[in-house]
């Protein structure tokens, strides 16, 4: 491998984090219980509410997504309660998983990983529920394993047409800050994220943002919970502090990609997103492969799931495509292990940078003699000309 250069990272997180964060992140510790911390934090609280697009709190925890997954349901939920899940991708799985292992009862809607949520399915089943011992509705946004993005619009509509009383809870993990999300106007009662993706920060922080009625919820739900407790940091968070050590350092770094998405404006972050998405899908089809997600309304702008022709390896061509060109594309989860490699195009991403990804993709498909028709990058060089 050549050292010359800069490594192409284009998995679907963690992304390329900018050097203005980096650069905000090197500085000196400061007392997290000081009057400057104080401010750090009431300005990071301030400026994340508008990118989960809500007015109510927003808890941080120095976690992985994984983290805020548990506090979503540790916060919410009673040993033995019934929660509605769906089998749309590797992450999807582990949550569901993660239920089970908290002494939750888990109902699978079955999924083929291309497809997001029906929800017709989620109308369906809650109203096959008429004692309402469903009491979370759980979705991934934007399935990180897959490319599919679910319409959560569309599933809170379907949880109204049941008139079921069940908490929405999203993950928008690959989706945050990269997909419109809206937890206010889409009825969502819990989004969890992650610091690593559209954030463009390193791992280590995640996120609840909390309507009404799951705090609600919260003041008599039974599992145990003592760090992910929201009502200590949201009690703390009103004077600008936590009630643990806080990840110093990384909220610096989220106060200035913060500072990031404000300049651009989310509505320009989303649109970007979303052509670099049209792009990289005109290059897939181009070179005669096919793209995992069936549904066009549920493409995802955060990446791109590939799949390989029969008598090719996914993971043999992302070897070649490290080897000879030092680019590092996302391999196929669980089911599509080997199926299907995975072109990462969000957080701080541009033309350009999405230029050379697709050019060593092409690249690598045909040395890896995949045939593939060269004109790919130039089917992408031309909706990218566009604005």
């Amino acid at each position: 491998m050549s050292a010359a250069g800069r490594h192409f990272l284009q998995i679907p997180g963690p992304t390329n984090t900018p050097d203005r964060v980096l650069r905000a992140m090197a500085a000196p510790t400061i007392d997290h219980r000081g009057p400057r911390f104080a401010q750090l934090t009431a300005e990071i609280l301030e400026g994340l509410r508008p990118v989960f697009g809500t007015t109510e709190p927003v808890v941080v925890y120095p976690a992985s997504g994984t983290g805020a997954w548990e506090a979503a349901l540790v916060n919410t939920l009673s040993p033995g309660d019934r929660v509605l899940c769906f089998e749309t991708g590797h992450f999807a799985g582990l949550w569901r998983e993660m239920a089970i292992r908290l002494g939750l009862e888990a109902d699978v809607v079955p999924g083929d990983w291309r497809h997001g949520v029906d929800p017709a399915q989620v109308t369906d089943r809650l109203a096959a529920d008429p004692g309402h011992t469903v009491k979370a509705v759980l979705v991934v946004h934007n399935e990180t394993s897959t490319g599919v993005t679910s319409r959560i619009p569309e599933i809170r509509a379907a949880i109204d047409a049941a008139g079921h009383p069940a908490l929405l809870m999203v993950d928008t993990v690959s989706s945050l800050a990269s997909i419109e999300y809206r937890h206010d106007d889409w009825g969502v009662d819990v989004t969890v994220a992650g610091s690593q993706k559209g954030l463009m920060l390193p791992p280590g922080l995640s996120f609840n943002a909390i309507s009404a009625k799951a705090r609600d919820a919260s003041r008599t739900a039974r599992l145990a919970r003592s760090f992910w407790d929201w009502q200590p940091i949201i009690e703390a968070n009103r004077n600008g502090l936590f009630p643990y050590t806080p990840a110093t350092h990384l909220l610096y770094g989220l106060r200035e990609a913060l500072a990031m998405l404000t300049e651009e404006g989310l509505p320009q972050v989303w649109a970007r997103h979303q052509r670099h998405a049209e792009a990289t899908r005109l290059a897939v089809r181009r070179w005669g492969l096919e793209v995992l997600c069936r549904d066009e309304r549920e493409f995802s702008g955060s990446l791109t799931a590939v799949v390989v022709p029969d008598g090719h390896d996914a993971d043999k061509i992302r070897a070649t495509v490290l080897e000879r060109w030092n680019m590092s594309l996302g391999g196929g989860l669980g089911r599509l292990a080997g199926r299907v490699f995975r072109i990462g195009h969000l957080g701080d991403f541009n033309d350009l940078m999405l230029a050379g990804t697709l050019s060593g993709v092409q690249m690598g498909l045909i040395a890896a003699g995949v045939p593939a028709d060269p004109s790919g990058i130039t089917a992408a060089l031309e909706r990218l000309q566009r604005p």
